[in-house]
């Protein structure tokens, strides 16, 4: 476990989480995580606190509503979103890796990633193709 600091493109929305990278991260195939590249690692409610820029967030949505896509109103970077899924143990933030700041390109480059196919909704077995993703 470790204490990262984290923020939007600009600076704006800025947080604080303790997270342990090497328990894993996830990357999806559904056409958003797709389009927006989108590389998340968990994070509960406990660990996770928004430091500023809160009132700078707005939120997207779509299908089941069950995840808040949150993003900065001025540069459009997306550093994390929020929700409730049973599966991932209730309420969570899906932190964007990318957000993170400071963090050392051979960290990352070690992170563990479980792919999912959730463009086929089987979001236990990763896509056939993940080199793209």
């Amino acid at each position: 476990m470790k204490h990262y600091t984290g923020s939007c493109h600009c600076g704006t929305v800025r947080f604080e989480a303790d997270i342990d990278l090497m328990a894993g991260t996830m990357k999806c195939n559904c056409t958003f995580c797709t389009k927006t590249r989108n590389w998340v690692v968990i994070v509960k409610p406990d660990a996770f606190k928004l430091v500023s820029g809160g009132d700078s967030l707005t939120d997207y949505q779509w299908g089941a509503k069950t995840i808040h896509f949150l993003f900065c109103k001025t540069c459009g970077a997306r550093p994390f979103a929020k929700g409730h899924l049973d599966a991932l143990g209730g309420d969570f933030y899906g932190v964007q890796v990318a957000s993170l700041d400071k963090v050392d390109p051979a960290e990352l480059a070690q992170v563990p990633v479980r792919f999912a196919d959730g463009r086929n909704d089987n979001w236990q077995s990763p896509p056939v193709h993940i080199r793209h993703l």
